[in-house]
C-alpha cells in the first residue's frame, strides 16, 4: 500500500468511526479506484506516489465533469454532491500551481527545446514541450491549460 492509500484509509476508517456517510463512500470509491489500478493489466503491481496522484487526479476530474452534466441535465443536487466529492479528493492532491509557475514551466520547457534543437522550437514540437511541462508540473496542473499555454508560446 502506497503512502496515499494508506492516508486515504485511515481518514476512511475514521469516517466511518465518526459516522461521517458521505466521506466514507467517496473514500471507499477512491480505494477501490486505486485497487482497480493496482491490478490493471497482465500482472498486479504495487502503485508509485506518482501513480496514486494520477488516479485520485482522475478521480477529482470524474467528479467535475460528472456534475458538469448534472447542471446541464438540471440536476443541481447531484452536482452538488458531485462537486463536494470532488473538494474532498482535491485535499489529498499536491498543491495546484499559479498561472505564474504554469507559465514559468512552459518558458523553461520551450528554452530547453530551444537549447536541444539548436533554434526555436515550432509548432511541430508542441508535444514534446507539453510532455516536458506535464513532467515537471507531475498533476498539478491541467493538462488543457498547459497545451494552451504551449501552443501560445511556439505560435
Amino acid at each position: 500500500m502506497g503512502p496515499l492509500e494508506t492516508r486515504i484509509t485511515d481518514d476512511m476508517r475514521a469516517a466511518l468511526k465518526a459516522g461521517e456517510r458521505e466521506r466514507v463512500s467517496t473514500l471507499r470509491m477512491a480505494i477501490a479506484a486505486l485497487k482497480n489500478e493496482k491490478v490493471a493489466g497482465k500482472e498486479a503491481r504495487e502503485l508509485t506516489e506518482a501513480d496514486e496522484l494520477k488516479v485520485l487526479t482522475s478521480e477529482v476530474s470524474k467528479r467535475k465533469d460528472s456534475a458538469e452534466a448534472y447542471t446541464a441535465g438540471n440536476r443541481p443536487e447531484l452536482a452538488a454532491k458531485e462537486l463536494a466529492e470532488a473538494e474532498l479528493l482535491q485535499a489529498y492532491l499536491p498543491a495546484r500551481l499559479t498561472e505564474a509557475e504554469v507559465d514559468a514551466l512552459v518558458a523553461r520547457a520551450v528554452a530547453d527545446a530551444a537549447a536541444a534543437s539548436g533554434e526555436r522550437p515550432t509548432m511541430k514540437q508542441m508535444g514534446q514541450v507539453i510532455k516536458a511541462v506535464n513532467a515537471e508540473a507531475a498533476g498539478r496542473a491541467d493538462g488543457a491549460s498547459v497545451a494552451a499555454k504551449v501552443r501560445a508560446a511556439l505560435a
